[in-house]
């Protein structure tokens, strides 16, 4: 496999050609990073990746875009605990350096945020101010002071950010920036100025990438492939190495989408940078690259010289060791739910399927043996598989036993939604590594109270959810009632005839991908929330407003700050949550997409419980707590 041998960048032989980007961890404090960065770098050094690229730190302390973000000027110290914990594994370590402008947040610095032009950021509304010579020429010291420092830190090298969310590519861009003097006759040129003055700081020698915005997917006035490919063809003698991602302010999802999105969408636009610098620059595809026979396809046909694969390797640290070993690394299913935290919330990084990502120097590895055990997992959705996997892989003898008649429990369910399949991937990960592991899977066996009772084996509870009492009032009761279902039964395909309304009281994905799903066979369907917008906590996926958007395309009706009142004779009766007023609109089948409750029918005082059994959540939570009770009863803790 041609992505997993060494390369010469710069000088510099990289191990692989996999790129580990970077991306906001919320792991330091005090603006520096932290002893969580160093464990969570080191996981993907010792793993195999090739280039690392830490969180971009901002050059400026005029730019403080949330929270937890480092500033370069602080840095020094903990980059060179970072280099120092990957550099036994041969990784080029990059430091990651920008300045959010125009997208900033004025929040924690109390400062105006800097800019090109006078143009509102179109998520916060802020108006910046413009920046004159001082700011420009404080804003490009900042870049070659703090480039000298990673450098002198020992970092081999710097990535200077004009992607998504850079002020260099807000004075690239015709969106943001609107000036009469140089900068904006020549667009490019204080990007130019930036990467000269970097170089003379950093020297001929380190390594000096570029992650540029090839597309804002605005073609009115933003930048386009052709005018980024005029740019690259400016800087491609100052630069060694070039990130080619899209995206910009009125697509920030595009940078890193969900699983809506295929794999290696970026590739005709790489190709497209790859035919501008030929030779002379080391060109990186981007784009939701999550398997090894995608990024090593990438690499062979020579649409790029290495691939970044962070979102793989959040999910499977060891991700080159496996593809190298032949073996199957843990999947990335691109549901963005735990490793997308720009959130004020400050939520750690982290990854569904491996919980540990983020928290290495809290959560115990799982490697290592413990007395053999007979040990029995009544359940095999995720909690249930990963208590098995991790039993199994402890030395444990364990039985799985399913009362259906497939495993994977509610993820399987949810992997037939609209843009959900890869879901799935992750239980089958599972389920085939328990198989390997010797784990006994009995499927269609149900286990009865009496049963569990006389059972003499370790027990591991992960019996899953069942579905909530949700019953809507006719309109009177003479009325004839309408078709209810909950969404599982829903996405199964068990939806009668007629008009749907889909009730989401939640506003989460379950709803969108059941509206969608149905809408795409042809069904006529309404989704109605107490909220202002559908799908409201999609917005911690980065999938609001594109879910959206993929609705009105799909033609649902969606019912906004509506109270689903009652339901009865083929009509339904909507409520306004503000003003009260009622209105009618058609409905022969509501779908339920509200919370379900924890199955708990075989609940006994003293047994491990994971998963929804204790209470209905995410994968995250089912998967992370399979493992601790796992841990736990391998070590005799629930005897």
């Amino acid at each position: 496999m041609l992505l997993t041998t060494p390369v010469v960048v710069g000088g510099r032989t990289v191990p692989s050609r996999v790129l580990f980007g970077p991306h906001e961890t919320n792991l330091g404090y005090g603006r520096v990073f932290s002893d969580r960065h160093t464990a969570y770098y080191a996981a993907r050094a010792a793993g195999g990746t090739g280039i690392l690229v830490t969180e971009t730190a901002s050059v400026h302390d005029s730019d403080w875009p949330y929270e937890r973000a480092p500033l370069a000027a602080l840095c020094g110290p903990s980059w060179a605990a970072i280099v120092a914990a990957s550099q036994p594994h041969g990784t080029v370590v990059l430091a990651s350096l920008g300045h959010t402008g125009g997208q900033g947040s004025s929040a924690y610095s109390q400062l105006p945020l800097w800019a090109p032009s006078a143009v509102a950021d179109v998520v916060s509304r802020e108006l910046p101010m413009v920046m004159e010579a001082p700011e420009i020429a404080a804003l490009t010291a900042g870049f070659a002071a703090a480039a000298r420092l990673a450098v002198a830190s020992g970092c081999d090298g710097v990535e200077l950010e004009a992607g998504d969310r850079s002020i260099l590519r807000q004075f690239l861009s015709g969106l943001t920036n609107t000036r009469s003097d140089g900068y904006g006759a020549d667009k490019s040129l204080l990007l130019r100025e930036v990467l000269i003055a970097v170089r003379a700081a950093i020297g001929p020698t380190a390594l000096l990438s570029l992650r540029l915005s090839c597309d804002e997917m605005a073609p009115w006035a933003g930048i386009t492939p052709e005018h980024a490919a005029q740019t690259l063809a400016e800087v491609a003698d100052l630069i060694d190495v070039v990130v080619v991602v899209r995206a910009g302010p009125y697509a920030g999802s595009a940078y890193r989408p969900d699983a809506h999105e295929a794999e290696g969408f970026n590739m005709d636009l790489c190709a497209g940078m790859q035919a501008v610098v030929g030779s002379r620059v080391q060109v990186v595809l981007q784009g939701s690259i999550v398997t090894g026979g995608f990024a090593d396809q990438a690499v062979t046909q020579g649409v790029a010289d290495l691939v970044e694969m962070t979102r793989a390797q959040i999910a499977e640290p060891a991700l080159v060791v496996h593809l190298r070993a032949g073996t199957s690394p843990r999947p990335c299913v691109l549901c963005n739910q735990a490793c997308r935290v720009r959130d004020s919330r400050n939520p750690l990084v982290s990854c569904i399927g491996e919980p540990r990502s983020g928290y290495e120097t809290t959560e115990p590895d799982v490697a290592g043996r413990d007395a053999a055990r007979e040990v029995l997992v009544v359940g095999g959705g995720p909690a249930g598989l990963e208590s098995a996997r991790v039993l199994a892989l402890r030395g444990h003898r364990v039985e799985i036993r399913e009362a259906t008649d497939s495993f994977g429990g509610a993820v399987n369910d949810a992997s037939l939604g609209a843009g959900r399949g890869r879901l799935r991937d992750l239980t089958d990960w599972l389920v085939q590594e328990c198989t390997d592991l010797g784990v006994t899977l009995t499927s269609a066996a149900p286990v009865t109270a009496e049963e569990l009772a006389a059972e003499t084996r370790e027990v591991v509870l992960a019996t899953g959810s069942q579905p909530r009492v949700f019953v809507v009032p006719p309109s009177e009761p003479t009325a004839s009632a309408v078709a209810q279902l909950d969404s599982r039964q829903a996405l199964r395909g068990l939806v009668p005839d007629g008009p749907v309304l889909v009730h989401d009281p939640i506003g989460g994905p379950i709803g969108v991908s059941v509206a969608e799903k149905l809408a795409a066979e042809g069904r006529d369907v309404r989704i109605v929330t107490g909220d202002p917008i559908v799908g409201t906590l999609l917005s911690l996926t980065g999938d609001l407003a594109d879910c959206n958007t993929r609705l009105q395309r799909a033609g649902v009706q969606r019912e906004l700050r509506a109270l689903l009142r009652t339901a009865s004779d083929g009509v339904a009766v909507l409520e306004d949550v503000w003003t009260g007023r009622q209105r009618d609109v058609p409905c022969a089948v509501v779908i339920d997409c509200g919370h379900r409750l924890p199955k708990q029918d075989l609940y006994e005082t003293g047994r491990a419980r994971a998963g929804d059994c204790v209470a209905p959540r995410t994968i995250l939570e089912a998967v992370l707590e399979g493992r601790r009770r796992a841990l736990e009863v391998g070590k005799g803790a629930h005897r």
